[in-house]
């Protein structure tokens, strides 16, 4: 997958174009490039290793179609929830800002600050995939609790198993919305840069990113304090919460800039 991913960032640097795109748009210039399909159609699936050894079960969320995550999302189950939700917003703000940043690479005129706007589109590339990981994994973390929680408790030695299992369940449950809201915050670098320098006519799409970033930043605290209630280290969880309440803080603020710079840039 490297060496085809690279060879991908190759190709598209020859040709001074921004190498912040998609995982599947690098193989898709490196199969052409390398002429790997010629002969016959080069299938990643079949051909690339990690492909292979996916669990496919650890991105079903992810790679729905939106018509089917909805539907998922408002059917009678339980899962996916808000911490899932909360990460595919996140994922969507920064995708806004990674694709001013490459229409910025490309905006007539701008040619020599292509590799400024790639530098920003690959970073904003890294913070969208990890986002769309998050996405399945709070839904996991949540399937996990449910299990522990079926657990049988007929007996002492049943009950502590089942007790450690809702406990560890529970930390992964914390664990995960947080690291939704640290992903989240962070990517607000690349829209709060996209908003400052980016294509002047896209500014518009910066500003819906920031306000998809903050509210992933919230909702995702709101599932760390849900799960924290029910969690037995209370060291953990004044320190977790701690760190979420300036995480939060620093994310408003933060939404507050980019939108100001917005609302400036379109006057009316």
């Amino acid at each position: 997958m490297k060496a085809m991913l690279d060879a991908g960032k190759y190709f598209l640097k020859k040709q001074k174009r921004s190498v912040g795109v998609s995982e599947k748009e690098l193989l898709r210039i490196a199969v052409i490039s390398m002429g790997l399909g010629e002969l016959y159609p080069f299938k990643p699936e079949e051909k690339i290793i990690e492909y292979m050894l996916q669990n496919k079960s650890d991105s079903r969320l992810a790679n729905m179609p939106l018509n089917d995550f909805a539907d998922e999302t408002a059917s009678e189950s339980p899962a996916p929830g808000g911490g899932s939700i909360a990460a595919y917003m996140g994922s969507l703000g920064v995708s806004l800002a990674t694709m001013v940043a490459n229409l910025s690479s490309h905006k007539k005129g701008w040619d020599e600050r292509w590799e400024e706007f790639s530098d920003w589109a690959e970073k904003g590339q890294q913070y969208k995939d990890e986002l769309l990981r998050l996405v399945d994994a709070d839904t996991k973390a949540f399937k996990g609790i449910m299990h522990a929680m079926s657990l049988p408790k007929g007996t002492d030695e049943e009950k502590a198993a089942r007790s450690k299992a809702i406990n560890e369940a529970t930390k992964f449950a914390i664990e995960i919305p947080f690291k939704v809201m640290q992903t989240s915050y962070k990517s607000m670098e690349v829209i709060k840069a996209m908003a400052e320098t980016g294509n002047p006519n896209s500014v518009s799409d910066a500003g819906v990113g920031a306000l998809c970033a903050r509210s992933a930043v919230v909702g995702a605290f709101m599932n760390v304090r849900i799960n924290a209630a029910g969690y037995d280290d209370k060291s953990f969880v004044s320190d977790v919460l701690a760190k979420g309440r300036e995480i939060e803080k620093n994310a408003v603020e933060m939404e507050n800039s980019i939108l100001k710079i917005v609302n400036e840039k379109i006057g009316v």
